[in-house]
């Protein structure tokens, strides 16, 4: 028998489901399927003894108003955590203790992080000449603008923990757009900020508050939102589209067992998904996409129930390549959001591999513990006699795709099929960005397009 719907949208990540949730708002007929036995993609929260972790994403941020509108959308039923505002400090491995990152034209001058040349330096970067490679990368831009310093220990740090990608290999107009457009459009960063500042805004644009958010209980509570009023196919294997007439597609699953008659497809998977999803599809045209490289990522949620006092009020820490350490970053949820440990106690989340350590995936549990407890005490200076009393470890093996100069034969291959084959969206972390409030601005917008 053949199911008949409007729209079916492939994966029920946080791109699927925001995308689904929206376009049953406007009144459309939608089916979701997942080819795991659960939702919500990358994101899923775990409690456990007091402790609430991520073994995903751990925070969003506020980037667009189309963030902030899809809470307001789910009428309560999932509320909107911003972290404290002591997140706001964000700190830097350096030798052997965290140094916090400047925040202002003081702490910039006495940091210890950056050489004295390079802070003379970043004083004349509004006068510094535009480059003129547009596949100039991230590490490449940084130094030329802003010094080598700034580059090791503000740049290349960040790079790691938002990508877990080297700096040097992401070109800045894909990975980093925003960044790429105010030396572009205005010939420097601090003369591009100071004007984008000084740009009118509406009230809508204001609830683009570039803070950083979580939901209360975590992030899962907004994946259960989102699926409350959409109709979800889970466990659904070996799912196969093709087209079937003008504006007519036949997507089949479970071995061709089910299949769905409908008018548009949106998939959301995973890049490395679609040839064998897309079989229609040229191959010289999907290699541009399937190629794409994602970053593998080792996890590590580490909670103490009496911390002694020794928690720091930070965001987290992020450590440069330069210092040759085994971590990639920690970051403090018990600092930004509530309930997230016990009273008295922390919840650290640790972050290891990358795209410059694949190799660390292959390491054992005993492996990747004993690293985390050194850090414990290296990094977050606790006591040798004080052990972490909980260590989770999840391993993604494909956890961040990495924006390199391929991207925009990605971006135009994604253009050209979708062209060619009207009806189907490609969606998903391939393109428009890798974050949370990404996904969330890439539904709203396929959505406007019914």
């Amino acid at each position: 028998m053949i199911q008949k719907c409007d729209i079916v949208v492939i994966g029920a990540g946080l791109t699927g489901l925001s995308t689904a949730f929206n376009l049953k708002k406007k009144g459309r007929d939608v089916l979701v399927l997942e080819k795991q036995n659960r939702i919500g993609g990358q994101i899923r929260t775990y409690t456990e003894d007091g402790f609430t972790f991520e073994s995903g994403p751990n925070t969003g941020v506020v980037s667009f108003p189309e963030v902030a509108e899809l809470f307001q959308n789910l009428d309560g039923s999932c509320q909107l955590e911003i972290a404290r505002e002591s997140s706001k400090r964000r700190l830097i491995w350096k030798g052997n203790k965290f140094h916090a990152l400047p925040a202002g034209p003081v702490a910039a001058i006495t940091t210890p992080l950056f050489t004295l040349k390079d802070k003379f330096r970043i004083l004349g970067e509004p006068w510094r000449k535009k480059g003129n490679d547009p596949n100039e990368s991230v590490g490449s831009l940084a130094q030329r603008r802003l010094g080598r310093s700034f580059f090791e220990y503000a740049v290349d740090p960040f790079v790691s923990g938002v990508y877990a990608g080297d700096p040097m290999k992401l070109t800045t107009r894909y990975a980093l757009p925003k960044l790429y457009n105010l030396e572009t459009n205005y010939g420097s960063f601090v003369r591009g900020a100071v004007a984008k500042r000084k740009e009118p805004k509406t009230d809508r644009d204001r609830l683009a508050t570039r803070k950083v958010f979580s939901a209360r209980g975590g992030l899962q509570q907004i994946v259960e939102a989102l699926a409350q009023n959409v109709n979800i196919v889970t466990n659904a294997q070996d799912i196969r589209v093709r087209p079937d007439g003008a504006h007519v597609w036949r997507v089949s699953y479970n071995d061709g067992a089910e299949e769905i008659r409908c008018n548009h497809v949106i998939t959301t998977v995973g890049a490395y998904a679609l040839p064998d999803m897309l079989p229609f599809v040229p191959s010289s045209m999907m290699e541009h996409i399937s190629n794409l490289y994602y970053a593998p990522v080792i996890q590590v949620s580490v909670g103490i129930r009496d911390a002694r006092g020794l928690n720091k009020p930070a965001f987290g820490g992020l450590v440069p390549s330069k210092e040759k350490q085994q971590l990639l970053g920690i970051l403090f949820p018990s600092e930004c959001f509530v309930q997230r440990a016990p009273d008295g106690g922390a919840l650290y989340s640790y972050f290891i591999g990358g795209a410059r350590h694949p190799e660390y995936l292959q390491k054992s549990d005993d492996e990747i513990r004993q690293i985390v407890i050194e850090a414990f005490h290296s990094m977050l200076k606790y006591p040798e006699a004080i052990q972490p009393d909980m260590i989770r470890i999840f391993r993604h093996e494909r956890a961040i795709p990495q924006y390199g100069a391929d991207s925009g034969a990605r971006f135009e291959a994604i253009r050209c099929i979708e062209q060619d084959y009207p009806g189907l969206i490609l969606a998903g972390n391939m393109r428009d960005g890798i974050g949370m409030g990404n996904r969330i601005y890439q539904a709203a917008k396929i959505a406007e397009k019914f």
